[in-house]
């Protein structure tokens, strides 16, 4: 990695329950897009920098790459998904933000398999830990918005329950 690549941010400093290797997946998918969106390095060389970081080994590895390399090759798509969501353009995000809204947005797009509300609470805690103050609630308001326009009924069901 070239030295004039910023360091994506580090992982919270708190003592906390053992995080399963799906959660680290996303953690470190985040440190990926932060990297790749502060200083648009090539993706191998994300990946090989991100590979080399502390219980890197821990991770669900597929997962991971699915994130990253869908994230990255998905980004104009994602994006114009979450442009319609958002207050700003998404290139004036904080890029902490941005990689936890394209993580979510990824997940309820392509990760059907993963819950809706599964896949914005992880954006969100993704957010909470990496991001700014209240970077998390702008996250989980702009994830819900997407979850009603990626999966209609699963969110429509959702909010049902929640109302009823």
């Amino acid at each position: 990695m070239s030295t004039d690549t910023p360091a994506p941010p580090a992982p919270p400093a708190r003592r906390a329950a053992p995080r399963s290797a799906r959660r680290r997946s996303r953690e470190f998918a985040l440190q990926g897009l932060y990297q790749w969106l502060v200083s648009a390095a090539p993706v191998g060389e994300v990946e090989t920098h991100i590979a080399q970081l502390e219980h890197f080994d821990k991770c669900d590895r597929a997962h991971f790459d699915a994130l990253l390399h869908g994230c990255i090759e998905e980004a104009a798509t994602l994006d114009a998904v979450l442009a319609r969501h958002v207050d700003r353009k998404t290139s004036q995000l904080s890029p902490v933000e941005h990689a936890a809204l394209l993580i979510g947005c990824f997940e309820l797009a392509r990760c059907i398999e993963i819950p809706y509300r599964v896949a914005i609470n992880e954006a969100v805690e993704l957010a909470k830990a990496f991001g700014g103050t209240d970077g998390h609630k702008y996250v989980n308001g702009v994830l819900d918005k997407c979850a009603a326009q990626l999966r209609p009924d699963e969110a429509a069901a959702g909010r049902a329950r929640r109302a009823g």
